[in-house]
């Protein structure tokens, strides 16, 4: 990352660029993908578009991030296959342990709905029948 920062802000310099959302664009265009779309989703708070430091103290960071996560996984990755000769030859407390065996949660079953009946027809001359009609 210091390598193409270095190389970047010396062609700046010599293209003439001073704009700062030119120099973003153009910083983030040549970003390694994984660097850039982690800038663009950094989830604690968004990067201007022209602020050219900030962006390169961002990719700065992350790549120093990534870098230091690969020498852990590499680390733990040779730490877990030295270990695990060690336990094929010698069972741990751990493995001879027998834990319960976890039960299945309860499947509850919602009852259906309950239908509505049909009902009986509205008579809409009910009314009308139980009043005497005028002669």
């Amino acid at each position: 990352m210091n390598n193409y920062l270095d190389n970047f802000q010396a062609l700046v310099s010599d293209a003439g660029y001073t704009d700062p959302w030119t120099l973003v664009v153009k910083f983030q265009r040549g970003l390694r993908l994984g660097i850039q779309n982690q800038i663009a989703t950094m989830p604690y708070r968004k990067l201007a578009d022209t602020d050219p430091n900030a962006w390169y103290r961002a990719a700065q960071r992350i790549d120093q991030a990534c870098f230091t996560n690969e020498a852990f996984q590499s680390v733990s990755r040779s730490t877990l296959s030295a270990s695990s000769k060690t336990i094929s030859t010698r069972p741990s407390p751990l493995s001879m342990a027998r834990l319960p065996p976890i039960p299945p949660l309860p499947i509850t079953l919602k009852p259906p709905l309950p239908t509505l009946s049909m009902g009986i027809p509205m008579d809409v001359n009910t009314t009308r029948k139980t009043r005497s009609l005028p002669p």
